[in-house]
């Protein structure tokens, strides 16, 4: 009998898992499905934490309902009934000791229409003109591999970038916009200035892809942990090794002999790498694919949720949060008002927000020293001086996501394709999958996830 064995037990993992046991029942195949999961829960970067009538997602906070949608996945859970959309609310970058709206008409902070450009409160007169070089300007040179950043400020300018634009993309995507390239963030940018003569022509053509509604982003009604319990609770037909790291992957043969943390040693025909690729990169003992794994990047966070005992209507109204543009000001680089933005998350209609702190901060070193206490009573004087509450919070959750967030430098494509290649000439049948290579979003994880379940369909 075959075995697959999947390493991580992270959305990525479960849902190539579940791709992989459904084909084992349509063609009824003597297959052995494990999946390998280092800590005692399932989900990676998907932690709903409950309490005192607060819903927190102390990892990843939503799906993006476009990219969800398109997908079968809700309805092959079964979850259809659990499904909650955002509120919708005014979104601000907080500059100049104050809160300034992001344009309404807008995408990642790029206008859609010249209106868009000409009402916002973050450019001046002048580089508002200098913005409407997108619609004379063509693109001669630019390619999906080069800067996202660079292109951006090739069609608009610097000022309109660093002030609306790359606080807002940067908080989607961890790094700076010149260190990220365009494929792996708006990859529809050039085909838009290719096709329409102008990125913002382009986005007003298809506006309603991005703004339908302005419900763009999907959870569930009891967080996002429905997800992978649901995943769990379907994969009857795999064997789950919780608290079970793997130490090391020796080919032999045809076969691969994999060792665990509790002495196990088990013989498997197709292995998975959900994992971060640093947890990859000592698995196999080869010195390329070693110095491959090691070009690979990764960025920390640091998130921080406070729950208070007074009502969300102290917060500006119809805001859902806000994006800092200069860290000079308070030290957080965004902040959801996660109570307004999601109505499921506090039952009692109690504020409940949520602080960011990223490894690019200049305050990031001295945080990573903190002990739990003094980062809240950081966050807390971060949050009284943009929003001035004063209130001491009820219940809290900080989260340190160090040296866990991928970071799509210009390199990345052509390392994992290397990578890529690496496994497939001397290791055939190990694939790499995951947010580590492939994109961080929560579809992109699963449908990664299929896209290697199939490969590893196809090689059986």
């Amino acid at each position: 009998m075959k075995t697959v064995l999947v390493i991580g037990g992270g959305v990525t993992g479960l849902s190539a898992m579940y791709e992989l046991q459904k084909w084992k029942k349509e063609h009824q195949k003597e297959v052995r499905l494990v999946l390998a999961e280092s800590s005692d829960k399932l989900g990676g970067k998907i932690r709903t934490v409950k309490t005192n009538d607060f819903i927190m997602e102390s990892g990843a906070d939503s799906m993006v309902a476009r990219k969800a949608n398109a997908m079968s996945f809700i309805q092959d859970l079964g979850l259809e009934g659990d499904v909650v959309y955002n509120d919708t609310g005014i979104s601000y970058i907080f500059t100049g000791g104050e809160l300034k709206p992001i344009p309404k008409e807008s995408v990642f902070g790029i206008p859609v229409s010249i209106e868009s450009l000409a009402k916002s409160t973050l450019v001046s007169a002048e580089g508002k003109v200098e913005a409407l070089k997108d619609f004379y300007t063509k693109n001669q040179s630019f390619t999906k591999d080069d800067s996202v950043g660079d292109f951006l400020e090739y069609c608009f300018g610097r000022e309109l970038v660093e002030k609306q634009i790359a606080p807002v993309l940067s908080g989607v995507y961890s790094g700076k916009l010149s260190d990220l390239t365009i494929s792996s963030t708006l990859p529809y940018l050039l085909e838009y200035k290719e096709k329409y003569g102008s990125v913002i022509k382009g986005f007003a053509a298809n506006k309603e892809q991005f703004q339908s509604g302005e419900r763009k982003f999907i959870s569930f009604k009891n967080g996002l942990g429905s997800l992978i319990d649901t995943y769990e609770q379907k994969l009857e037909d795999v064997e789950m090794m919780k608290n079970t790291k793997v130490t090391s992957i020796k080919k032999t043969g045809s076969h691969y002999q994999v060792s665990f943390n509790h002495q196990e040693v088990m013989e498997v025909d197709q292995i998975m790498l959900c994992i971060p690729h640093s947890e990859a990169e000592r698995l196999i003992s080869d010195q390329v694919l070693a110095k491959q794994f090691s070009q690979l990047k990764n960025s920390s966070l640091i998130s921080v949720y406070m729950g208070f005992s007074i009502k969300d209507e102290v917060l500006p109204l119809e805001g859902t949060g806000f994006i800092t543009a200069d860290s000079q000001e308070i030290s957080c680089d965004a902040c959801t008002w996660t109570s307004r933005k999601w109505r499921h998350t506090s039952k009692s209609g109690n504020l409940l927000v949520r602080l960011f702190y990223k490894s690019s901060n200049p305050a990031f070193a001295k945080l990573q020293t903190m002990s739990e206490s003094e980062l809240l009573k950081f966050a807390m004087s971060d949050l009284q001086q943009s929003l001035g509450i004063e209130a001491e919070p009820a219940v809290s959750i900080v989260t340190d996501w160090s040296g866990t967030m991928p970071n799509y430098s210009i390199s990345h494509p052509k390392t994992v394709q290397a990578i890529e290649g690496k496994l497939a000439s001397d290791y055939p049948g190990v694939f790499i999958a995951g947010c580590s290579y492939y994109g961080v979003g929560i579809p992109d994880c699963i449908e990664n996830g299929q896209r290697t379940a199939h490969k590893i369909i196809s090689s059986l």
